[in-house]
């Protein structure tokens, strides 16, 4: 049973029918997840629906108490698709393990025309400098400069290949790995499923990317910058998935905005 306190503020629209869906589709889904949890909601400042997840027995791989994760952004995301329909007043929901989340800080765009208004005040208050050459560097600080220069650009270019293809990247051979990852490439090409591994260190990626080499029926490939960067496999035949494994209130019609 969830704890629901009671808001000092004004309801928000389309909030009266929304913590029931938000209990049901979180509960089908965490209970899917072999990760059964109580849910605290409440209303955040914002206008959104703050929910902590105090998990029964301990929080999935990859979660902290109090701390943003992969895992909780994703949960996240697919509630408020399966919860927003088109066409509807929407309102946000927030995720967090163990404790409701702080709100997020939003920059106020500034006004274009204050913005031109205060820049020829500003240029009229102040007497433009004169410009004054900068002298030049002796001879053997220009060599040293253009040295570091030039060492910078080949260490960009060389981060930028490595991020492009981790193919190229020199890594030792993990064994365990090898032989787990090309048991899923296989799955993956015989089921016609898509799957994908997030979360992972660059040299790991170059590890999976090598060991699915020859591996017939499916497309591996690194996808996303950053922490967002993950491997998908995509297979050549694709199998839609059975209605039965479905989530609940699953809509296509979500995916198509």
């Amino acid at each position: 049973m969830s704890e629901q306190p009671v808001s000092q503020q004004a309801p928000v629209a389309g909030g009266a029918d929304l913590r029931p869906r938000v209990e049901k589709l979180l509960g089908d889904i965490l209970g899917l997840m072999g990760f059964p949890a109580r849910l605290d909601m409440q209303d955040a400042a914002d206008g959104s629906l703050s929910v902590a997840l105090h998990f029964e027995a301990g929080p999935p791989p990859g979660v902290e108490q109090g701390r943003r994760s992969q895992v909780l952004d994703s949960l996240q995301f697919l509630l408020n698709k399966m919860l927003h329909r088109p066409g509807v007043d929407r309102r946000w929901v927030v995720l967090g393990c163990g404790a409701h989340p702080e709100p997020r800080q939003r920059r106020e765009p500034q006004q274009p025309q204050a913005a031109a208004e205060k820049a020829p005040a500003q240029q009229a208050a102040a007497p433009a400098p004169k410009a004054q050459a900068a002298p030049p560097p002796p001879p053997a600080k220009q060599q040293a400069q253009r040295g570091a220069d030039k060492q910078a650009q080949r260490g960009a270019a060389s981060k930028a290949q490595a991020d492009g293809d981790e193919r190229t990247l020199a890594v030792e051979e993990d064994a365990a790995l090898r032989e787990a990852v090309r048991k899923l490439a296989e799955k993956s090409a015989s089921l016609g499923r898509f799957y994908a591994l997030a979360a992972m260190k660059q040299d790991d990626r170059a590890r999976v990317l090598k060991a699915v080499e020859g591996v017939v029926g499916l497309k591996v490939a690194a996808e996303g910058e950053g922490r967002n960067r993950r491997v998908v496999f995509t297979p050549e035949k694709p199998a839609p998935l059975p209605k039965r494994s479905l989530l609940p209130d699953d809509d296509e019609d979500d995916f198509d905005e």
